[in-house]
């Protein structure tokens, strides 16, 4: 499992025309799931998401209640180290993701967390105000 995780102003998803989510101050994570990921993986990935400390005052969603706005992105497996066109073999397959997508979401939920969501399989717009800027890969 990959993730980016940037810090924001704000963030929104927004879906044919319509704003399926969106926060204030908190976390713009991308989420990307590969074919080894388990329901374990996504369980430490909400942990480490939740718990990471690059917040103000090097505290965390944990510490400060900050929202986080979780974003399914299979192109964070995307390969093109070979030429120019993304290979996307290392990015799990769509009906093996959404549902650990979904573990990451419920997972974090469990822990207290705000946390709302783009829509799987959908062509979304994700806007941000990056705060920072702070941006971090988490690779699990």
């Amino acid at each position: 499992m990959r993730a980016v995780v940037q810090t924001v102003g704000r963030a929104s998803v927004t879906v044919d025309g319509e704003v399926v989510g969106a926060i204030g101050n908190g976390l713009l994570v991308l989420l990307g799931v590969t074919h080894t990921d388990t329901a374990e993986t996504a369980q430490t990935m909400a942990r480490k998401v939740h718990e990471l400390r690059i917040l103000d005052g090097e505290r965390s969603a944990a510490d400060t209640d900050a929202p986080i706005l979780l974003v399914s992105q299979f192109t964070l497996y995307g390969d093109a180290r070979k030429g120019r066109r993304p290979s996307w073999t290392a990015a799990a397959p769509a009906e093996v993701a959404e549902p650990l997508v979904t573990a990451v979401v419920d997972a974090l939920r469990q822990r207290g967390a705000t946390v709302e969501t783009g829509r799987f399989r959908a062509h979304m717009l994700v806007e941000s105000l990056n705060i920072g800027p702070q941006t971090l890969l988490l690779d699990l």
